[in-house]
């Protein structure tokens, strides 16, 4: 894998354990009430999918059950209408899809 593809995984990685780390112990009502909970889940989840974006195809083929065109639009939305962002679907993808994406990328082999 190329040097740089290691690179991104990791920072896949590392946005992801921060994300749930933020979201640990809390609830969904807090993205209502905690807007620096809300920002800081935005940013993670807007980490992921910019090093997503910047994958080469050899490293998405590592991967081929990593939903990569999803986690880019993600982070599209997130980005571009950040002043519409639906906390429900927010708060879906960091309790139910996160954990299981962030098993697939820490199994990706990086030699």
């Amino acid at each position: 894998m190329r040097p740089d593809d290691r690179i991104r995984l990791r920072h896949m990685i590392d946005a992801a354990e921060a994300a749930l780390g933020f979201a640990a112990g809390r609830t969904r009502s807090d993205l209502e009430s905690n807007q620096m909970l809300l920002f800081a889940l935005v940013r993670a989840f807007s980490v992921v999918g910019e090093a997503a974006a910047r994958l080469s195809e050899e490293g998405r083929a590592a991967a081929p059950d990593v939903p990569w065109r999803q986690i880019v639009a993600m982070r599209n939305r997130l980005i571009h209408a950040y002043f519409d962002i639906d906390r429900d679907i927010l708060w879906t993808a960091i309790r139910d899809e996160l954990p299981d994406l962030l098993a697939r990328l820490e199994s990706v082999p990086l030699d």
